[in-house]
């Protein structure tokens, strides 16, 4: 909100200017409001290992994120780019293998990835599309260059608490929406649905859509059905489906329903328990067959997952060039790869300096922050990455760009992240914002939902 002579950014003054003419109590009420309505509602999401229960209440934070539209045109670019580089490496990999060939990426971290999937070798998807919905999450650091922190390609999760987000703001701050140009993030659902469609197996003219859930007890259930409700489609668990004549339909009051496109929330390994995990009660048996063979397409493709794995992730920059001959607009944080031996060398001599993480990990879990680390908890990771080089990669501790936040001794700096949605298809489109996680304990800079991070509204303004 400042900047390094304390003077308040000209894109922040609207709302800097609300909050220093604004009661505390007044500022403490419309905190207390939100969280009612946040609890009335039930968005929660599941926090693992906590004593108190599996899930809580999300922390909503009212002091906005502000993003300048200069600022976003750059950043919406580089998302773009990224994007597009990502899924021609997925078209790539589980077709022709030039990237691979060319020795641009080692063929062995491609094919010896466990998110590699064999059986999508020659599998045609529509228009080239694997990642239909991507979860591109950045920081600001250091000189305040933004930088690309990790891909999500799988089942990338948050957009429904971006979504609650605003809307808890329009209704608390209406003057501020009223007197500002904030572009708004409400359309996304609409926006997601007409990608589906236009990703249905061709000649399909009124495609029917459905959301896949693995079910109520998933830490994100609540955005499956959120999403499914606001795009006014079912919401289905694999044993509400069933494949016939490699079709796949649904059960409903009516009789069996035709299903074109399905956006699933179910990782890949249990889609089919005929093809992947044969233990799998959340898939639907004969599911990947109709897959194959283009009667029903999945959002986002089976085997996305080896181009967000944290192994590829140093190679993405190569890939932009590679595919689509341009310098790489949004930069990658300097990484270490723990199965090359001068850089491992490197890490472990610098293991109090650098995060460690696992390349397979996700949520937050699994790394090592060296700063904030004991020594024993590094000699444990030294042992890890001696005894599995491939399992792990080392990273700066990046000084995160931090923003006011409502904490209970009042307005208070913490981290940010900020995880942008691209959606592609035969076009595509970044919603102007995304979600903003903030890291709610002082100095702490793991922002996770599913380790008690919090959330805000993100403002993308005229400058």
């Amino acid at each position: 909100m400042h900047d390094a002579l304390k003077g308040v950014r000209a894109h922040y003054r609207p709302f800097a200017d609300w909050l220093a003419r604004t009661p505390a109590d007044r500022v403490a009420q419309k905190k207390d409001e939100a969280e009612r309505a946040f609890h009335r509602v039930g968005i929660t999401f599941a926090v693992y290992g906590e004593d108190e229960g599996t899930e809580r209440l999300i922390p909503f934070d009212i002091v906005p994120r502000i993003i300048p539209q200069s600022e976003w045109t750059m950043l919406e670019r580089g998302l773009l780019q990224r994007v597009a580089a990502l899924n021609a490496f997925l078209a790539d990999i589980y077709g022709a293998q030039r990237i691979l060939d060319a020795n641009v990426i080692p063929r062995e971290r491609v094919i010896g990835n466990i998110q590699f999937r064999a059986e999508m070798a020659g599998v045609l998807v529509p228009d080239g599309t694997y990642a239909h919905v991507a979860g591109i999450d950045l920081v600001r650091a250091g000189a305040g260059q933004w930088h690309v922190l990790e891909d999500n390609l799988r089942v990338p999760s948050g957009v429904s608490y971006m979504l609650e987000n605003r809307r808890m703001m329009m209704r608390l701050f209406p003057e501020l929406f009223a007197t500002q140009s904030i572009r708004p993030v409400q359309h996304y659902p609409d926006l997601l649905l007409e990608n589906l469609r236009a990703v249905a197996p061709a000649g399909e003219e009124s495609p029917t859509v459905a959301v896949l859930t693995p079910g109520p007890w998933n830490s994100a259930y609540f955005e499956h059905s959120f999403l499914a409700q606001q795009m006014g489609v079912e919401l289905v668990e694999g044993q509400d489906l069933f494949v016939r004549d490699d079709k796949v339909y649904m059960r409903t009051t009516r009789g069996p329903q035709r299903v074109h496109v399905l956006y699933r929330r179910v990782d890949d390994d249990f889609l089919d328990p005929t093809a992947f995990r044969a233990d799998s009660t959340l898939g639907v048996p004969g599911l990947f067959d109709a897959y194959r063979k283009g009667r029903v397409t999945l959002a986002n493709a089976i085997g996305t997952g080896v181009a967000d794995d944290k192994s590829i992730y140093p190679y993405v920059p190569d890939m932009i060039r590679y595919y689509l001959g341009e310098d790489p607009v949004l930069a990658n944080v300097p990484t270490w790869k723990m199965y090359v031996a001068e850089e491992r060398a490197y890490a472990l001599a610098h293991l109090d300096e650098l995060v460690v993480k696992e390349v397979h990990g996700a949520g937050g879990y699994g790394m090592l922050i060296g700063p904030m680390s004991t020594a024993a908890e590094r000699e444990d990771f030294r042992a890890r990455i001696l005894a599995r080089p491939d399992n792990y990669i080392a990273q700066p501790t990046l000084a995160l760009s931090t923003c006011p936040t409502m904490v209970d001794a009042g307005v208070a700096p913490r981290h940010i992240d900020l995880r942008p949605y691209v959606l592609s298809g035969k076009t595509a489109h970044v919603v102007p914002g995304g979600l903003t996680r903030v890291a709610l304990r002082e100095g702490s800079l793991v922002v996770n939902s599913s380790q008690g991070g919090g959330t805000k509204d993100t403002w993308v303004v005229a400058d």
